[in-house]
């Protein structure tokens, strides 16, 4: 099986978090990942951190480094910052969002008075100011404030037009939603890669949670799976779900998978082992 991977962390709260971050860097590093991408704090709340965790990558990895950029609470004069921080810092890659609401993804979003009124308008003022890839988010089963899957595709159209190279999907767990979504996103005349999102279910009840208000649903076969198992045998539980979907997209055309780590180098490297993805 030939898929190229790619993987997300997330900023540590803590200066020995960065310690902790690059050795998960180094240990992914192995993988020989598409590139590695970094996320962005709610409304750019201590960018910082965001910075010094990109700056950690870039020296832990021979990946490409993404750096995640959100439009909600900046303004464009902020932004603008955010991305020439970001070009100094060597990222030639960036993830743009618009990013959540403070009062959670179920509250309408709202521009900040000099901001962005949508994704599509950031990615075009990031592709105005910098010739840097730049990926933007898809939702195989609808983002929760589209009211139809066409008024979702529209969005999803209107980020392409703007210039966004390719798209990743919010996490899924049922293949049939993504391929679904892919024969209408290509019925749509949306010609961009569209990469998988895959979340290993390293809790079950903190991602079955985290997945309910995303409208991501887990069906009743994998959530059986982890009846009365916890631990270790948890553990080797979601590294076979991941495992066993990201082979079934493969079997589907898929090349490309990304997968979100939650700075979980052990079960990332669990899961692509099965998956005979690690070079000798």
């Amino acid at each position: 099986m030939s898929v190229s991977m790619s993987f997300e962390v997330f900023p540590p709260k803590t200066p020995a978090g960065l310690d902790t971050l690059a050795d998960t860097v180094r240990r992914l590093d192995a993988l020989d990942p598409a590139y590695v991408s970094v996320t962005y704090g709610a409304g750019g709340s201590d960018r910082q951190r965001s910075f010094d965790a990109i700056q950690v990558v870039r020296t832990s990895t021979s990946a490409v480094v993404a750096g995640h950029l959100t439009c909600v609470g900046q303004s464009r004069r902020e932004v603008a910052d955010v991305v020439d921080r970001y070009l100094e810092l060597g990222v030639d890659h960036i993830v743009a969002l618009r990013g959540d609401p403070p009062g959670g993804v179920d509250q309408p979003y709202e521009a900040h008075p000099d901001g962005f009124t949508s994704t599509a308008d950031l990615v075009a003022a990031i592709k105005a100011r910098s010739d840097v890839t730049v990926s933007v988010s898809a939702y195989p089963e609808r983002h929760p404030q589209s009211p139809t899957d066409d008024h979702d595709l529209d969005v999803l159209a209107q980020k392409v037009a703007a210039g966004a190279d390719q798209a990743m999907t919010q996490m899924f767990f049922d293949n049939a939603h993504f391929v679904s979504y892919l024969q209408r996103v290509r019925a749509r005349g949306i010609d961009v890669p569209v990469v998988p999102g895959i979340f290993p279910i390293h809790s079950f009840a903190s991602v079955a949670s985290f997945a309910a208000r995303c409208g991501a649903t887990i069906p009743d076969d994998v959530a059986r799976r982890f009846d009365g198992v916890d631990g270790d045998a948890a553990q080797a539980v979601a590294v076979e779900v991941a495992s066993e979907q990201i082979r079934e997209l493969a079997g589907h055309g898929v090349d490309r998978v990304h997968l979100y780590t939650l700075n979980r180098p052990d079960l990332a490297l669990a899961v692509c082992e099965r998956l005979a993805l690690v070079p000798t």
